[in-house]
């Protein structure tokens, strides 16, 4: 009988390479558990932030009228497109992008109407300059990329003048406390400071899961290096309905503190740094 080895979690540096050929490969083999798990909350059709539950619907983040009728707008990270369905929804014309075949073969499953999927990595997006009107990201790639401000500038070289840009990650404060959901992760147990990434490897070394740690200084200041402003950071609070446990994220946590931030920007003319691209 072969034992599967457990991955060994680590804090290591890792770069560009090693992180996407982890992303790929760890959500090509757990896309199928993940949408299982937790397709039930993202729904089909809903655009939904982070483990909150903060709802677009709601929220408005990717435009302060909420109409997207007419927008052509690039989801990145969009795992099985749920938040893409409901861009199309709205009237938009959505491209879901993910790293993940598995993940867009769920996309193809549960409905491509009005979708456009396109397997590629955040950092050499596949589309000419100025294609999108609008760009947004709930949790996906930005998390897992050891060089976000190049994201970010492709993110910018295909938006139009005036594009936003939005996106979820794990709230920096988190990367100071224990992934767990309970009291034992309201304890401090890390360095807030330490930007070491997280690198899960099996027994060669080889990262198969790998997650980035910036603090939000640094997102601030990524943000601005890719060729953005900052319009407003959304720190969501945990709503008296919402009873799950997602992981880490769970009622008790999120009650005291934040668990995502969501970074509502726009295209700054300048460009990066207010220099050209």
């Amino acid at each position: 009988m072969i034992q599967e080895y457990e991955p060994e979690a680590t804090r290591r540096a890792t770069g560009d390479a090693e992180s996407s050929r982890a992303s790929r490969g760890w959500w090509d083999r757990n896309a199928d558990e993940y949408q299982s798990e937790h397709g039930g909350f993202l729904g089909d059709d809903r655009f939904v932030w982070g483990p909150e539950g903060l709802d677009e619907a709601e929220a408005r983040l990717l435009g302060p009228d909420g109409s997207l009728r007419g927008l052509d707008v690039l989801e990145i990270g969009a795992g099985a497109a749920q938040c893409s369905r409901w861009l199309a929804a709205q009237g938009a014309r959505p491209v879901a992008l993910d790293l993940s075949h598995r993940q867009l073969q769920h996309a193809l499953r549960i409905g491509a109407d009005g979708l456009r999927p396109v397997q590629a990595d955040a950092g050499a997006l596949p589309f000419r300059d100025g294609s999108f009107d609008l760009a947004c990201s709930a949790y996906g790639a930005v998390p897992f990329v050891a060089d976000p401000v190049r994201v970010f500038r492709e993110v910018r070289r295909v938006l139009r003048p005036g594009g936003r840009w939005v996106f979820s990650v794990t709230h920096p404060i988190r990367w100071a406390f224990p992934d767990e959901p309970g009291p034992e992760g309201l304890t401090v147990a890390a360095s807030y400071f330490d930007r070491t990434p997280y690198v899960e490897q099996d027994e060669r070394g080889r990262a198969v899961y790998v997650e980035h740690h910036r603090t939000l200084g640094d997102r601030v200041r990524d943000v601005v290096a890719g060729g953005f402003r900052l319009v407003d950071l959304v720190e969501p609070e945990w709503p008296s309905w919402n009873g799950q446990e997602w992981g880490g994220w769970s009622p008790l946590r999120g009650n005291l503190i934040p668990g995502t931030a969501v970074f509502v920007c726009e295209r700054d003319e300048r460009g990066p740094r207010g220099g050209a691209v």
